[in-house]
């Protein structure tokens, strides 16, 4: 019984297949190539995202807390809070301005 013959036969490898898996390699690192600098990028607007906003909420709650605090202190609600929310506004909105209006740092 060890004559017997394999139900399928096995086949060999073909040249057509090699080239093609030679290919697919090659665009895989082409692709690579190519997206490996848009993530770069994509980082850097996603920090810039994050940064301004955490000014924006620093501002807010930093002049809210001052204002309140300014209130308690003096007994001047609610002017005190609501000068300190004003000002806290206008600073988040100055930091993320100025952060806008300066150009990119080149990561080369």
């Amino acid at each position: 019984m060890s004559d017997e013959k394999p139900a399928r036969e096995t086949i060999a490898e073909d040249a057509r297949i090699d080239a093609l898996e030679e290919r697919l390699n090659a665009a895989r690192e082409r692709e690579e190539e190519r997206t490996k600098s848009q993530v770069q990028g994509t980082d850097a607007n996603y920090r810039a995202g994050n940064r301004a906003l955490a000014d924006l909420l620093g501002g807010i709650l930093g002049g809210s807390v001052i204002g309140w605090a300014f209130d308690w202190f003096f007994d001047t609600l609610p002017w005190g809070l609501l000068v300190g929310l004003f000002l806290g506004i206008i600073v988040a909105f100055r930091s993320i301005i100025r952060s806008a209006s300066t150009p990119p740092k080149d990561p080369e």
